[in-house]
């Protein structure tokens, strides 16, 4: 399979200029999408059929989030996990998945078909490890280990259309890996290698699934957005105007607009030149509609 380049437009929907946006979660019922500032301990959520976009400061940096069923947030933060009520700004503090392993964080989460919150975590020193590790929090807000194999920085989490198939990168790393799931228990089989990821493609960061089972994935080095088949060939990919996206999420009312989070931190005075809107929210119509946003069920 030859892979091709895209002739998509992306906009810029939202200067919002994060330092590090990620987590992008698409809410049917609110006609929203949610993500997180991770850096700067921000979720923000914003509604593109009237442009309003809200804000709320949280008191720890902020990995990931998923919408909760029940209503509100579960956020995964450097303190632990949280379910986090948006009237009354209110945490409420579930689980430390790692209270031994203080060098981590919590990282990438996301809400499988099942109703449990997926998250990994990743080593938040200077001198990374391949330390992360995957954990499950089910709707009894049990946490456990559900993959004991190590990486530097958890990326990458999404399922296939039919929930069989759980994905997971390190976005250190030069490869994307794929698990086999059990919808009734939540067990994962061994892990495998998905796809081989080049340093053209950039290194495999944030990711979601189409409704024809391919895997989108940021490459976070490379400026650009790139699709995988079922089978792990590169089909397709899009040049962005911006030189690290993090994450897609589709969303819309059709669920045909492919939203992208995207970071400014740690970029130089020339990039930023060069990337003005570096950390804002982009949007593209790549002609395939994705999946809906599974809510936590606890």
């Amino acid at each position: 399979m030859t892979a091709t380049c895209l002739d998509c437009q992306v906009d810029c929907v939202l200067d919002v200029r994060n330092r590090l946006g990620e987590s992008p979660a698409w809410s049917a019922r609110e006609g929203a999408l949610y993500w997180v500032d991770i850096t700067a301990a921000r979720v923000h959520r914003f509604r593109p059929a009237d442009g309003a976009h809200h804000r709320w400061q949280l008191p720890a940096v902020i990995g990931s989030l998923g919408l909760r069923e029940a209503g509100g947030l579960l956020l995964a933060m450097k303190t632990g996990l949280h379910l986090f009520d948006l009237d009354s700004g209110a945490l409420e503090f579930l689980c430390q998945p790692e209270p031994d392993v203080p060098g981590n964080r919590l990282n990438d989460g996301k809400v499988a078909p099942d109703g449990s919150f997926w998250v990994g975590t990743m080593d938040d020193r200077p001198q990374k490890e391949a330390t992360g590790r995957l954990y499950r929090l089910d709707a009894q807000h049990r946490c456990r280990r559900a993959a004991e194999e190590g990486v530097i920085v958890s990326n990458g989490l999404a399922w296939s259309p039919d929930g069989r198939t759980l994905y997971h990168s390190d976005s250190r790393g030069a490869a994307i890996y794929r698990y086999a799931h059990d919808l009734a228990t939540g067990e994962i089989g061994p892990r495998e290698v998905f796809a081989s990821v080049p340093p053209e493609c950039g290194r495999p960061d944030g990711a979601a699934v189409d409704a024809e089972g391919c895997y989108w994935s940021c490459g976070i080095s490379a400026g650009r957005l790139n699709r995988y088949s079922p089978d792990g060939e590169l089909m397709a990919w899009v040049e962005l105007p911006i030189s690290h996206p993090t994450m897609p999420c589709f969303g819309g009312p059709d669920l045909r607009t492919l939203y992208l989070t995207s970071l400014r931190d740690g970029l130089d005075d020339e990039a930023l030149a060069r990337t003005p809107q570096a950390g804002s929210l982009f949007a593209l119509r790549p002609g395939v509609a994705g999946l809906p946003t599974s809510f936590y069920a606890g």
